[in-house]
């Protein structure tokens, strides 16, 4: 499969962060990067909205998974496949929002200090997500 740069950032954040997940779940946290994507508080790419920094430290990203110090090599090779699959669903638009157009989500075992600020819209799997 011939990957580019969208495809392959949104498929490493749909892998790193879902790939436990069934397809919904998926399919939810690929649909947050695009939404984002779209909204004016955050960046106008995907891989500008995946790679987002709070700071130069460790562990200060939107997705914990890009800054976390650990080298980015999908290990797991179905589901780095499917994972590329849900990327290429979502950046050709042949799924709809799933999310109710959330912006944020988090796996139920954390409570961030922010959730209670937004708004709950739907939760797939172990992940909880949110809207302004």
């Amino acid at each position: 499969m011939l990957l580019n740069t969208a495809l392959i950032c949104l498929a490493m954040n749909v892998y790193y962060e879902a790939r436990g997940e069934g397809m919904m779940g998926k399919y939810a946290v690929a649909q947050v990067v695009m939404n984002r994507v779209e909204h004016d508080n955050f960046p106008d790419t995907v891989c500008e909205v995946v790679k987002q920094r709070r700071s130069t430290e460790l562990h200060q990203c939107q997705f914990s998974w890009y800054c976390d110090g650990k080298p980015e090599r999908p290990a797991n090779t179905r589901a780095w496949e499917e994972a590329q699959l849900i990327a290429r669903d979502v950046l050709d638009g042949i799924v709809d929002d799933i999310t109710d157009g959330a912006l944020f989500y988090h796996a139920n075992y954390v409570s961030p200090y922010w959730a209670e600020e937004f708004n709950h819209t739907v939760t797939y799997g172990t992940h909880k997500f949110y809207s302004y």
